[in-house]
Protein backbone atom coordinates (compact mmCIF):
# COMPACT_ATOMS: atom_id res chain seq x y z
CA UNK A 1 0.00 0.00 0.00
CA UNK A 2 1.74 3.80 -1.01
CA UNK A 3 0.27 6.67 0.84
CA UNK A 4 0.25 10.12 -0.18
CA UNK A 5 -1.10 13.36 0.40
CA UNK A 6 -0.73 16.86 -0.41
CA UNK A 7 -3.16 20.36 -0.45
CA UNK A 8 -5.10 21.67 -3.51
CA UNK A 9 -7.22 24.52 -3.48
CA UNK A 10 -11.03 24.66 -2.89
CA UNK A 11 -13.57 27.20 -2.54
CA UNK A 12 -13.31 30.87 -0.98
CA UNK A 13 -9.52 30.04 -2.27
CA UNK A 14 -8.76 27.87 0.98
CA UNK A 15 -5.98 25.13 1.21
CA UNK A 16 -7.58 21.63 0.92
CA UNK A 17 -5.81 18.74 2.70
CA UNK A 18 -5.91 15.54 0.89
CA UNK A 19 -4.16 11.96 0.90
CA UNK A 20 -4.37 8.42 -0.60
CA UNK A 21 -3.95 4.98 -0.33
CA UNK A 22 -2.56 3.22 -3.75
CA UNK A 23 -2.62 -0.46 -3.92
CA UNK A 24 0.22 -2.74 -5.57
CA UNK A 25 -0.63 -2.85 -8.97
CA UNK A 26 -3.50 -0.94 -11.15
CA UNK A 27 -6.24 -0.09 -9.21
CA UNK A 28 -9.96 -1.85 -10.13
CA UNK A 29 -12.05 1.30 -8.97
CA UNK A 30 -11.41 4.51 -6.84
CA UNK A 31 -13.06 5.39 -3.82
CA UNK A 32 -13.55 9.50 -2.89
CA UNK A 33 -14.64 9.34 0.38
CA UNK A 34 -16.41 12.27 1.83
CA UNK A 35 -16.29 12.48 5.54
CA UNK A 36 -18.73 13.95 8.15
CA UNK A 37 -19.18 17.07 10.45
CA UNK A 38 -16.53 18.07 12.81
CA UNK A 39 -14.27 14.82 12.09
CA UNK A 40 -11.26 14.52 8.82
CA UNK A 41 -10.66 12.03 6.49
CA UNK A 42 -7.54 10.21 8.07
CA UNK A 43 -11.15 8.69 10.54
CA UNK A 44 -11.48 6.15 8.03
CA UNK A 45 -8.08 3.41 8.24
CA UNK A 46 -11.16 0.70 8.63
CA UNK A 47 -12.30 1.63 5.09
CA UNK A 48 -8.53 1.65 3.70
CA UNK A 49 -7.44 -1.29 5.49
CA UNK A 50 -10.34 -3.39 3.83
CA UNK A 51 -10.59 -1.78 0.57
CA UNK A 52 -6.89 -1.43 -0.55
CA UNK A 53 -5.51 -4.79 -0.03
CA UNK A 54 -8.41 -5.74 -2.31
CA UNK A 55 -7.01 -3.37 -5.20
CA UNK A 56 -9.52 -0.53 -4.72
CA UNK A 57 -7.32 3.21 -4.61
CA UNK A 58 -9.05 4.83 -1.63
CA UNK A 59 -8.91 9.09 -2.07
CA UNK A 60 -10.32 11.57 0.60
CA UNK A 61 -9.67 15.30 2.01
CA UNK A 62 -10.53 17.29 4.69
CA UNK A 63 -13.75 19.35 3.89
CA UNK A 64 -13.03 23.79 4.23
CA UNK A 65 -12.80 24.26 7.88
CA UNK A 66 -11.90 20.76 9.26
CA UNK A 67 -8.82 19.13 9.77
CA UNK A 68 -5.95 19.98 8.45
CA UNK A 69 -7.70 22.37 5.67
CA UNK A 70 -8.47 26.14 6.08
CA UNK A 71 -11.75 27.43 6.93
CA UNK A 72 -13.36 28.92 9.83
CA UNK A 73 -14.15 25.81 11.83
CA UNK A 74 -18.08 23.82 11.16
CA UNK A 75 -18.39 27.00 8.82
CA UNK A 76 -19.51 27.60 5.08
CA UNK A 77 -20.59 30.85 3.33
CA UNK A 78 -22.58 28.74 1.26
CA UNK A 79 -23.24 25.00 1.16
CA UNK A 80 -21.82 25.38 -2.24
CA UNK A 81 -18.42 25.41 -0.55
CA UNK A 82 -18.68 21.89 0.31
CA UNK A 83 -19.91 20.27 -3.65
CA UNK A 84 -17.59 22.98 -5.10
CA UNK A 85 -14.45 21.78 -3.69
CA UNK A 86 -15.47 18.25 -4.12
CA UNK A 87 -16.05 19.18 -7.65
CA UNK A 88 -12.55 19.97 -8.07
CA UNK A 89 -10.78 17.15 -6.53
CA UNK A 90 -12.93 15.11 -8.44
CA UNK A 91 -11.93 16.49 -11.66
CA UNK A 92 -7.86 15.99 -10.28
CA UNK A 93 -8.20 12.08 -8.95
CA UNK A 94 -10.08 11.58 -12.11
CA UNK A 95 -7.19 13.22 -13.84
CA UNK A 96 -4.87 11.08 -12.10
CA UNK A 97 -6.47 7.68 -13.10
CA UNK A 98 -8.29 7.76 -16.03
CA UNK A 99 -10.63 5.11 -17.65
CA UNK A 100 -10.64 3.41 -13.80
CA UNK A 101 -14.27 3.49 -12.19
CA UNK A 102 -15.23 6.28 -9.41
CA UNK A 103 -17.41 5.87 -6.12
CA UNK A 104 -18.02 8.15 -4.42
CA UNK A 105 -18.37 7.69 -0.48
CA UNK A 106 -20.32 9.96 1.71
CA UNK A 107 -20.93 9.48 5.29
CA UNK A 108 -23.09 11.84 7.71
CA UNK A 109 -23.03 15.21 6.64
CA UNK A 110 -20.74 13.83 3.70
CA UNK A 111 -23.75 11.73 2.55
CA UNK A 112 -25.72 15.00 2.38
CA UNK A 113 -22.93 16.37 0.30
CA UNK A 114 -22.59 13.56 -2.00
CA UNK A 115 -26.23 13.62 -2.37
CA UNK A 116 -26.63 17.21 -3.40
CA UNK A 117 -23.63 16.31 -5.86
CA UNK A 118 -24.86 13.98 -7.91
CA UNK A 119 -28.02 16.13 -8.33
CA UNK A 120 -25.99 18.38 -10.19
CA UNK A 121 -22.64 16.02 -11.37
CA UNK A 122 -23.83 12.11 -11.95
CA UNK A 123 -21.91 12.09 -15.01
CA UNK A 124 -18.69 9.83 -15.07
CA UNK A 125 -19.17 8.64 -11.58
CA UNK A 126 -19.84 4.58 -11.28
CA UNK A 127 -22.33 4.94 -8.14
CA UNK A 128 -22.12 6.07 -4.72
CA UNK A 129 -22.38 5.15 -1.05
CA UNK A 130 -24.45 7.13 1.58
CA UNK A 131 -23.55 5.91 4.69
CA UNK A 132 -25.40 7.34 7.55
CA UNK A 133 -26.74 9.82 5.64
CA UNK A 134 -27.77 13.61 7.34
CA UNK A 135 -31.02 14.21 5.21
CA UNK A 136 -33.77 14.26 8.06
CA UNK A 137 -33.20 16.90 10.77
CA UNK A 138 -31.48 14.70 13.66
CA UNK A 139 -33.90 14.41 16.46
CA UNK A 140 -31.89 16.71 18.89
CA UNK A 141 -32.29 19.63 16.87
CA UNK A 142 -35.50 21.33 17.80
CA UNK A 143 -37.94 22.94 15.57
CA UNK A 144 -37.00 26.18 17.63
CA UNK A 145 -33.24 25.79 16.94
CA UNK A 146 -34.18 25.32 13.70
CA UNK A 147 -35.95 28.82 13.78
CA UNK A 148 -33.60 30.49 15.46
CA UNK A 149 -31.11 29.35 13.55
CA UNK A 150 -32.74 30.79 10.00
CA UNK A 151 -32.88 34.49 12.05
CA UNK A 152 -29.11 33.77 13.24
CA UNK A 153 -27.68 32.64 9.36
CA UNK A 154 -28.84 36.33 8.16
CA UNK A 155 -28.10 38.32 11.02
CA UNK A 156 -24.73 36.66 13.25
CA UNK A 157 -24.07 33.52 10.82
CA UNK A 158 -20.82 32.43 12.76
CA UNK A 159 -23.03 32.36 15.91
CA UNK A 160 -22.57 28.60 17.02
CA UNK A 161 -25.66 26.86 17.73
CA UNK A 162 -25.44 22.89 17.86
CA UNK A 163 -23.01 19.81 18.13
CA UNK A 164 -22.24 16.56 18.28
CA UNK A 165 -22.73 13.82 20.82
CA UNK A 166 -19.41 11.83 21.06
CA UNK A 167 -21.01 9.24 22.44
CA UNK A 168 -23.61 8.24 19.39
CA UNK A 169 -20.99 7.75 16.86
CA UNK A 170 -20.12 4.23 18.05
CA UNK A 171 -20.73 1.86 20.52
CA UNK A 172 -17.03 0.58 20.97
CA UNK A 173 -16.33 2.92 24.16
CA UNK A 174 -12.46 2.76 22.29
CA UNK A 175 -13.53 4.17 19.19
CA UNK A 176 -15.98 7.32 21.17
CA UNK A 177 -12.52 7.94 23.25
CA UNK A 178 -10.12 7.80 20.57
CA UNK A 179 -12.25 10.58 18.87
CA UNK A 180 -12.59 13.00 22.04
CA UNK A 181 -8.77 12.93 22.05
CA UNK A 182 -8.19 13.42 18.55
CA UNK A 183 -6.68 16.65 17.78
CA UNK A 184 -8.29 17.22 14.35
CA UNK A 185 -11.40 16.60 15.20
CA UNK A 186 -13.78 19.52 16.13
CA UNK A 187 -15.79 19.22 18.73
CA UNK A 188 -17.49 22.51 19.05
CA UNK A 189 -20.79 23.84 17.66
CA UNK A 190 -21.86 24.27 14.36
CA UNK A 191 -22.40 27.92 13.14
CA UNK A 192 -25.98 29.14 12.13
CA UNK A 193 -24.96 29.77 8.97
CA UNK A 194 -23.99 26.00 8.03
CA UNK A 195 -27.17 24.88 9.92
CA UNK A 196 -29.42 26.76 8.15
CA UNK A 197 -27.30 26.06 4.87
CA UNK A 198 -27.46 22.46 5.58
CA UNK A 199 -31.49 22.49 6.29
CA UNK A 200 -31.97 24.01 2.71
CA UNK A 201 -30.08 21.14 1.22
CA UNK A 202 -31.88 18.71 3.13
CA UNK A 203 -35.08 20.24 1.77
CA UNK A 204 -33.70 20.55 -1.93
CA UNK A 205 -32.13 16.96 -1.74
CA UNK A 206 -35.48 15.40 -0.74
CA UNK A 207 -37.62 17.65 -3.50
CA UNK A 208 -35.29 16.63 -6.49
CA UNK A 209 -34.18 13.16 -5.28
CA UNK A 210 -36.83 12.00 -7.80
CA UNK A 211 -34.21 12.95 -10.73
CA UNK A 212 -31.12 10.68 -8.98
CA UNK A 213 -30.58 7.63 -11.32
CA UNK A 214 -26.79 6.84 -10.25
CA UNK A 215 -26.25 3.53 -8.83
CA UNK A 216 -27.09 4.20 -4.82
CA UNK A 217 -26.43 2.33 -1.99
CA UNK A 218 -27.28 3.76 1.36
CA UNK A 219 -26.28 2.14 4.72
CA UNK A 220 -27.26 3.00 8.22
CA UNK A 221 -26.91 2.11 11.82
CA UNK A 222 -30.58 1.45 12.69
CA UNK A 223 -30.09 2.81 16.05
CA UNK A 224 -28.35 6.20 14.70
CA UNK A 225 -29.58 9.14 16.93
CA UNK A 226 -27.30 11.16 15.65
CA UNK A 227 -28.76 11.34 12.13
CA UNK A 228 -32.12 9.67 11.93
CA UNK A 229 -32.76 6.32 9.37
CA UNK A 230 -35.96 7.77 8.40
CA UNK A 231 -34.44 10.12 6.07
CA UNK A 232 -32.46 7.48 4.20
CA UNK A 233 -35.79 5.21 4.04
CA UNK A 234 -37.37 8.71 2.61
CA UNK A 235 -34.35 9.07 0.17
CA UNK A 236 -34.67 5.45 -0.69
CA UNK A 237 -38.03 5.68 -1.89
CA UNK A 238 -37.58 9.33 -3.30
CA UNK A 239 -34.92 8.25 -5.91
CA UNK A 240 -35.79 7.37 -9.09
CA UNK A 241 -32.57 4.79 -9.60
CA UNK A 242 -33.15 1.28 -10.88
CA UNK A 243 -30.45 -0.09 -9.62
CA UNK A 244 -30.52 1.00 -5.98
CA UNK A 245 -30.31 -0.48 -2.44
CA UNK A 246 -30.73 0.37 1.34
CA UNK A 247 -29.18 -1.38 4.77
CA UNK A 248 -30.24 -0.59 7.55
CA UNK A 249 -28.35 -2.44 10.26
CA UNK A 250 -30.87 -3.17 13.55
CA UNK A 251 -28.78 -2.06 16.44
CA UNK A 252 -25.68 -0.07 14.97
CA UNK A 253 -25.11 3.68 15.52
CA UNK A 254 -24.03 6.39 12.97
CA UNK A 255 -20.65 5.26 11.80
CA UNK A 256 -21.38 2.00 11.08
CA UNK A 257 -17.41 1.27 9.45
CA UNK A 258 -16.22 2.03 13.49
CA UNK A 259 -18.81 -0.74 14.90
CA UNK A 260 -17.91 -3.87 16.55
CA UNK A 261 -20.36 -5.13 13.34
CA UNK A 262 -17.63 -3.18 10.63
CA UNK A 263 -16.62 -6.08 8.82
CA UNK A 264 -20.24 -7.49 8.19
CA UNK A 265 -21.38 -3.57 6.55
CA UNK A 266 -17.86 -3.05 4.72
CA UNK A 267 -18.42 -6.45 3.19
CA UNK A 268 -21.58 -5.98 1.94
CA UNK A 269 -20.36 -2.40 0.44
CA UNK A 270 -17.25 -4.53 -0.75
CA UNK A 271 -20.02 -6.78 -2.66
CA UNK A 272 -22.15 -3.79 -4.09
CA UNK A 273 -19.10 -2.61 -5.43
CA UNK A 274 -17.71 -6.30 -6.77
CA UNK A 275 -20.95 -6.34 -8.46
CA UNK A 276 -20.68 -2.70 -10.37
CA UNK A 277 -17.63 -3.85 -11.77
CA UNK A 278 -18.54 -6.86 -13.42
CA UNK A 279 -19.09 -6.16 -17.14
CA UNK A 280 -22.77 -6.46 -17.68
CA UNK A 281 -23.82 -4.73 -14.73
CA UNK A 282 -26.34 -5.47 -12.05
CA UNK A 283 -29.78 -5.46 -12.29
CA UNK A 284 -32.16 -3.94 -9.91
CA UNK A 285 -30.92 -4.48 -5.98
CA UNK A 286 -33.97 -5.14 -3.66
CA UNK A 287 -34.13 -3.35 -0.55
CA UNK A 288 -32.90 -4.90 2.30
Amino acid sequence: MEHQEGAFTGARDASIYYQCWLPDGEAKAMLLIVHGFGEHCGRYRPVVDHFVPRGYAVYAFDHIGHGRSEGTRAHVQRFSDYTDTLHTFVGMVQRWQPEIPLFLIGHSLGGLIVADYVLDHASGLAGAVLSGPVIAVPENITPVTVAVGKVLSALAPQARIAGIEAEGISRDPDIVQAYIEDPLVYRGKMTARLGAEALKTQQRVMAEASTIELPLLIIHGGADVLAPPAGSRECYEAVSSADKTLKVYEGLYHETYHEPEREQVLGDMQAWLEAHLQEDGPGTAPEA
